[in-house]
């Protein structure tokens, strides 16, 4: 059978199209009394995160003293942090010389409770490698930045404008290798979240 035979095959045995679902009722069907805090930091740190609520970027500061030695390379997307190396600084380095960044410190505005995701843009990431290659990976987020499911988070991004964009939820892990869980195996091994009032 010939190539176009082939194509003109498929294309002809198309299924029906069928209208989207109305996602409008989720809505309608989420508590809008449910403590999201404490629903994201209960799945959240199930799937591996460290969750912190804190009510000032002093109290961050605080905790990744005490979590994080010092001297360590540190790269932070948030101005408030200013004893960190500024991502936007380094923005037009080689992603080769982040091989050695320890923590990385970026600001979400859109965080998932059913699933303890965080979206970040490339925007938020600075430097679209940074999540991805620091040994540890902590995001800041506030309260009211949380949404109950992921359909209410798609509808908030669906019309945004941005090139590139990740739900980030919990360390790297993988159970490919022998059936056995491995954090850490392609990604951070961990995840702090720190949730502003």
């Amino acid at each position: 059978m010939s190539r176009e035979k082939i194509l003109a095959a498929v294309k002809n045995n198309q299924p029906n199209h069928t209208p989207l679902p109305d996602l409008e009722i989720l809505s309608a069907l989420t508590d809008v009394n449910a403590d999201l805090v404490k629903q994201y930091a209960t799945i959240a740190s199930a799937g591996g995160s460290f969750v912190y609520e804190v009510v000032d970027f002093e109290a961050i500061k605080a905790i990744l003293q005490k979590e994080f030695k010092q001297g360590v390379k540190t790269i932070s997307g948030i101005k408030e942090l200013e004893e960190y190396t500024y991502a936007d600084s380094v923005k037009d380095e080689l992603y080769h010389s982040f091989a050695d960044v320890e923590l990385t410190i970026l600001r979400s505005y859109l965080g998932v409770a059913e699933n303890g995701a965080l979206w970040l843009t490339e925007t938020d990431m600075n430097v679209r490698v940074l999540p991805f290659i620091s040994q540890h990976l902590a995001v800041v987020i506030g309260r009211d930045e949380l949404v109950p499911t992921m359909a209410q988070a798609y509808a908030t991004i669906g019309d945004a404008a941005y090139g590139y964009g990740a739900f980030i939820s919990g360390p790297s892990k993988t159970a490919d290798i022998e059936q056995s869980l491995v954090i850490g195996a392609h990604g951070p091994r961990s995840l702090s979240v720190f949730i502003l009032e």
